[in-house]
């Protein structure tokens, strides 16, 4: 007997509007450093290494503090139209 069952996952509020403003400080300092801050947070994300962010301003530190699936939750809410 098999059971299928689908797992719940749900971000509190305020770590959502937290990742939001991490992502947009870790953008800035990508910017600020020359580099495509698109593709250095989607290396990120996808692999974890937390290399493809640039220390400046803090922001390799910064990343850090949310987890990969909240930046992911945050971005795909944007792309569908749920932003809160």
């Amino acid at each position: 007997m098999a059971i299928d069952k689908t797992m719940s996952f749900k971000v509190d509020k305020d770590k959502s509007n937290r990742a939001k403003d991490i992502l947009k400080e870790v953008y800035q300092a990508l910017v600020e450093k020359g580099y495509n801050p698109i593709n250095q947070i989607v290396g990120y994300i996808l692999s974890g290494d937390p290399t493809y962010i640039t220390s400046h301003n803090d922001a390799r530190n910064l990343i850090r503090l949310i987890e990969r699936d909240e930046l992911l939750e945050k971005m795909v809410k944007y792309y569908i139209g749920l932003e809160e």
